[in-house]
């Protein structure tokens, strides 16, 4: 059995596992610094860290030297200030409604998407009498959130106005198409960026995340904001990964049978043996991040031997075809890799129809985080 996977002596014999390589995580994001320098980074660790553990993820991206956070919510900022009492937190969706003093109250950095907000947080600093600081986000073509081009106009017109009190410690957008490096939409929104930049206070800038990094030195500007990358998945597709293995979703064999030609498997009767097979009934299933999609293409891993899932995956298992596996490996505990070394986050996300981000933010609460060095 590879030593990678859990041991069949492990407590949580009924559930399956994420063991996240926390070495690995470290020495992604010193690589994503190395690759965006001279530009700083700051890690995004929103939706839990993607699936993969708030707390420890970001110690660990502390110790490896990280400074400065983006997180999507309110309610993930508090979370991080709770853990990271120095750091500094941008919070991406930047101010609900009335939200503006609790995002003062936990020292939270609000992303200004709109004049709305740019107006809240002006109000909130006049009332404080001090200057308070704030990225804004000016929209290059995503049209999902960030100041559009009449809105940046209205802003440039009334700056001193509307800008009472802010102090802007970032200028940032996001790019739609970094993931495909030829794309003619990249330079426009490069070139978009650059021109609203041109009209605004002097700042520092923000246009990449973890694909942007890859596109070159005129995409980086003063901070890049990996995500993806960090937690081992390949930004560009098109490219080899530069990024190690983080992530390893595991389950474990419950038991082990053999049907004869003919026999149908799982609900809806919907795979039938075509010959005489043995079967490995694993505890895994939707409930722990298995896109159901997975068993049309998708494969595991036992051992280094790849194995076919057969009939469909249910909410809490997932059977295998384990016929080419040798016996002496089958057992009930046997670990059964569904993504790691030997299926990557990209197969799986491939198998499913879907991208790796959701891949990884799929992996259910009740799948056991367990964290290791390597």
């Amino acid at each position: 059995m590879d030593a990678r996977l859990p041991s069949p002596s492990t407590p949580s014999e009924t559930t399956a596992e994420l063991t996240v390589r926390l070495g690995s995580l470290a020495a992604n994001f010193r690589e994503s610094l190395r690759r965006a320098a001279p530009a700083a980074i700051a890690p995004v660790v929103k939706a839990n860290a993607y699936g993969m553990g708030l707390a420890p993820v970001a110690h660990a991206l502390v110790n490896a030297g990280a400074d400065t956070f983006f997180v999507a919510r309110m309610e993930e900022g508090i979370a991080l200030r709770k853990l990271l009492p120095r750091q500094r937190i941008f919070v991406l969706d930047g101010i609900a409604a009335g939200a503006a003093p609790a995002l003062l109250s936990h020292a939270l950095t609000p992303v200004l998407n709109s004049l709305d907000e740019v107006a809240e947080w002006s109000v909130l600093a006049r009332r404080e009498r001090r200057e308070l600081d704030a990225v804004l986000h000016v929209d290059t073509g995503m049209n999902r959130s960030g100041l559009s081009h009449n809105e940046l106009s209205t802003l440039v017109s009334g700056i001193r106005h509307l800008l009472d009190g802010i102090k802007l410690v970032l200028v940032m957008s996001h790019l739609a198409r970094a993931d495909e490096p030829d794309r003619d939409m990249n330079w426009v929104q490069l070139a978009r960026f650059k021109a609203a930049l041109a009209l605004l206070p002097s700042a520092p800038a923000s246009l990449s995340a973890s694909a942007g990094i890859e596109l070159g030195r005129d995409f980086l500007f003063d901070l890049v904001r990996p995500g993806l990358g960090i937690y081992g998945g390949n930004p560009v597709a098109s490219r080899p990964n530069p990024y190690r293995t983080v992530a390893v979703l595991t389950g474990r064999v419950l038991q082990i049978r053999a049907v004869q030609a003919g026999d149908s498997v799982g609900y809806g009767a919907g795979y039938t043996a075509a010959q005489p097979m043995t079967l490995a009934t694993v505890a895994a299933g939707y409930a722990d991040g298995l896109i159901r999609r997975i068993a049309a293409r998708g494969r595991a891993a036992i051992a280094g031997y790849f194995v076919p899932y057969a009939g469909r995956i249910s909410m809490d298992l997932t059977v295998l075809d384990v016929t080419s596996v040798p016996a002496n490996l089958l057992a009930r505990g046997t670990g059964v890799e569904f993504m790691g070394d030997t299926v990557t986050l990209e197969e799986l996300a491939d198998a499913a129809g879907t991208i790796t981000h959701e891949i990884l933010t799929s992996i259910g609460p009740r799948v056991h985080r367990h964290y290791i060095d390597l």
